[in-house]
């Protein structure tokens, strides 16, 4: 290895969410200490490559499709591509091939495995279909690929419990580190024009959430959640993806005016501050960072219970926390009816975020565990 460590990161996606914000977000901490490449399943799907700050040493390589039907010699081509680097981080379930490649040559079936570079796999949630069960199929092939992985990272209990009693991984493989953020980011007012587009409505308060626009986020139920109290709310809608189209025509449907679609904006900092309730209506969630930041930011929130959300806000906003469409809507009311209500919850939310969230605690976690896959522990330090 070079001095400088040159990383892979294979993802099923790279269009700005949760786990390619934190990808991204280490990636421009650790500046010219890594270099790294980075391949799409979706070669589409690259939107988040304009958070990267430019003075990262960053590639996108040729390389072989990380998505197709398995078979020994697509895999002895992905190994052979894997070979270049001296550290392999896979995300999520579109980048299982490149797991499994990994695995399949540490048993010498598609090629040596001397000379094979670590590979650290990243589980932070599942896709619409798996919200109502994981597939028996892809927890076998997870529970096969994994075992010639250096780690597991996962940043929720739930899916700790997963990794360990459905995918059969050893304690010692299965890292819980949490997302965390640079809570003192979100301490200011943002400027009221942060948000390009955005028109008040006057009377109204804003509802926002930020999310990839895909089918597992299920913006629409939002959409109908905010609509049930239209005289009083607003909502904003920070997110690019395939299903802008049908979110619009929910509005219209429901007749919720006002609705801003302000697509992809990076840095949150700059504009979650000017929501006065946070919302997530997600079918699946782990350990979302868009809700740690708008408990940085000092915002109520009014969730789905997915994942780990209910653990994650202070215990005064838990009751705002609930199971299905109704009850996202009566949050909403309740919270909308209530100034000192949201100023409570928010200074509670911000005192959790600044207490359990810090974003040093994450990223010392993470330079350690890959230093350690290196053989270099201070490496990224």
């Amino acid at each position: 290895m070079n001095s400088v460590p040159h990383i892979l990161h294979v993802h099923g996606s790279f269009s700005l969410g949760g786990k390619e914000a934190r990808a991204v977000r280490l990636m421009n901490i650790w500046g010219g200490r890594a270099r790294h490449s980075i391949m799409s399943a979706d070669p589409l799907a690259m939107g988040a490559r304009d958070a990267i700050d430019p003075g990262i040493s960053v590639d996108y390589p040729d390389a072989p499709s990380f998505a197709g039907k398995p078979g020994l010699a697509r895999y002895r081509v992905i190994t052979a591509f894997l070979r270049q680097f001296d550290l392999i981080l896979t995300y999520n379930w579109g980048s299982m091939d490149a797991v499994m490649a990994h695995r399949l040559a540490a048993l010498g079936l598609v090629g040596q495995s001397a000379g094979l570079p670590p590979l650290i796999h990243h589980e932070d949630g599942f896709n619409a279909d798996e919200t109502h069960g994981l597939k028996t199929k892809r927890n076998l092939f997870r529970r096969v690929g994994l075992q010639s992985a250096h780690a597991l990272v996962v940043p929720s209990v739930r899916l700790e419990g997963i990794a360990r009693h459905i995918w059969k991984q050893p304690a010692g493989r299965v890292h819980l580190i949490r997302n965390g953020i640079d809570v003192a980011r979100y301490a200011d007012r943002p400027a009221p024009d942060a948000m390009p587009g955005l028109v008040r409505t006057p009377g109204k308060l804003l509802v926002g959430t930020l999310a990839g626009l895909r089918a597992v986020k299920n913006i629409p139920r939002l959409v109908r959640a905010v609509a049930a109290h239209r005289d009083r709310l607003q909502l904003v809608v920070v997110g690019e993806g395939p299903e802008r189209d049908a979110i619009v025509a929910e509005a219209a449907a429901c007749g919720l005016d006002g609705l801003h679609m302000a697509g992809f904006m990076d840095r949150p900092w700059r504009f979650v501050g000017l929501f006065d309730i946070f919302a997530l209506s997600s079918d699946s969630e782990q350990f979302p960072i868009s809700l740690v930041e708008a408990m940085a930011a000092g915002l109520p929130a009014a969730s789905m219970d997915v994942g780990d959300v209910a653990n994650m806000v202070a215990p005064e906003n838990r009751p705002f926390i609930v199971r299905d469409e109704q009850g996202l809507a009566d949050a909403l009311g309740a919270l909308a009816a209530d100034a000192d209500l949201r100023a409570r919850l928010g200074v509670a939310n911000r005192q959790r975020a600044q207490r359990d969230y810090a974003e040093t605690d994450m990223v010392n976690a993470y330079a350690r565990l890959y230093g350690e896959a290196l053989a270099s522990p201070m490496i990224l330090r």
